[in-house]
């Protein structure tokens, strides 16, 4: 007699399935709970760039543009108005310290240069003959002044023996003392001529200190108006090239004009450009360096010019050591200005991402999943290379650093 199976419920292979079944759901639950509130968005893998976050030197920089210029320059302006006569040579040309550039012409400083010549030949011989003047009054006074001290000796003679005549009675009173009167007159005329001579020693040094200053200030002046004549014969002040020469001949030039310029060829210096964010890090003895034909060149800051124009202030820089001979003047560098020293640091490339998250935020790729999550950073300086990474990344990262413009405020970008 046949008997009936009974099928059961549970078999292993249905309890395998419904297992199977239950690890499904819940994956896809736990997958649905991670996921709540995540926003994502899908991006070309080649529409963006990634940099990885290594360790390397840093050090803080700007690029600034400097035009050449000579080490120096002087401006040659007319010191004397007048009228071009001559030109030695044309613009460009190379010159030595002295060497003629033109010739002007001015009648009235040769006018007045035979003036002052005549007056100070007329002004000796005024001199001069106040000289012998002087002199002959002065043998005057001394011959009058022997002739009284030769009286004197004979009155006081005369006196002696009329004195002794009295005695005898040879002779009267009266005339003894008409005698002695002539003499104390003597003895008065003589003390007056001393102190005339005294003064006339004492005036002759005086008139002859006037009178020679009175020569030197002449010859002074003579000296300027022979010097403004001089001045007629422009000349360089430096050795270098001219440039700038534009007079003609028969031009008329006037007093303070400015003629031409000379440059001193001999070295350079880079005036730079700055914006003016940066002048309160800008100092005197500051570096940078500029690469001309592969080669590096060090520069460093002699003259900061504090006049901010157009969002920009300039400074003049010297080369350090040896300088490309085959630069010339007006090119324009690239220049490497250094704000701080070179260290060591972690470094992330710059990029467009910058404008949107101010680098608060970027966006780190994830190696278990692909995607790329938004990861809060913190940057510290910056060059045109490089942003300094102070916090939120790891040497190794792999970030998108170009622009977030349009990802919006996403949470993860699938890249595909």
């Amino acid at each position: 007699m046949d008997r009936r199976i009974e099928k059961k419920t549970w078999t292993w292979p249905r309890i395998a399935l419904i297992a199977i079944a239950a690890m499904a759901v819940l994956w896809i639950g736990t997958r649905i709970f991670k996921s709540a509130g995540t926003t994502r968005l899908q991006v070309q893998t080649e529409r963006i760039l990634l940099d990885t976050v290594q360790r390397g030197i840093f050090q803080e920089f700007i690029p600034v543009t400097g035009v050449v210029l000579p080490i120096r320059s002087v401006v040659i302006a007319a010191s004397e108005g007048g009228k071009v006569e001559e030109k030695f040579v044309e613009d460009g040309a190379m010159l030595r310290t002295g060497q003629p550039i033109l010739r002007l012409s001015n009648s009235d400083l040769q006018l007045n240069y035979l003036n002052q010549e005549a007056d100070i030949v007329n002004q000796i011989n005024q001199i001069q003959n106040m000289s012998l003047l002087r002199d002959q009054q002065s043998l005057n006074l001394k011959e009058t002044m022997l002739d009284v001290e030769y009286r004197l000796a004979l009155s006081g003679k005369r006196l002696e023996r009329n004195k002794m005549l009295l005695e005898t009675g040879s002779i009267s009173r009266v005339e003894l003392e008409e005698l002695e009167e002539e003499y104390n007159s003597l003895l008065r005329r003589r003390s007056l001529l001393g102190k005339t001579l005294e003064k006339d020693s004492l005036s002759g040094l005086i008139q002859e200190q006037q009178m020679e200053n009175s020569l030197d200030l002449m010859r002074r002046n003579l000296e300027i108006a022979r010097q403004s004549l001089d001045n007629l014969m422009v000349k360089a002040p430096i050795d270098g090239q001219l440039s700038g020469l534009s007079p003609e001949l028969g031009e008329s030039i006037s007093r303070g004009m400015q003629i031409a310029q000379i440059d001193d060829l001999r070295n350079f210096k880079i005036r730079v450009r700055i914006d003016e964010f940066y002048i309160s890090r800008i100092f005197p003895d500051q570096e940078g360096t500029f690469l001309y034909n592969g080669v590096a060149y060090r520069l460093q800051i002699k003259k900061i010019y504090p006049q901010v124009a157009n969002g920009a202030f300039e400074a003049d820089m010297s080369f350090v050591g040896e300088f490309p001979t085959a630069i010339k003047r007006g090119q324009t560098l690239s220049v490497k200005l250094e704000l701080s020293a070179e260290e060591e640091a972690t470094l992330l490339a710059r990029g467009g991402f910058f404008q949107k998250t101010g680098g608060k935020w970027v966006y780190v790729l994830d190696p278990a999943t692909g995607r790329a999550v938004r990861r809060t950073i913190r940057l510290g300086r910056q060059n045109p290379n490089y942003y300094e990474v102070e916090e939120g990344l790891q040497v190794g990262d792999v970030v998108v650093t170009s622009s977030y413009e349009n990802f919006g405020e996403k949470d993860e970008l699938i890249l595909k």
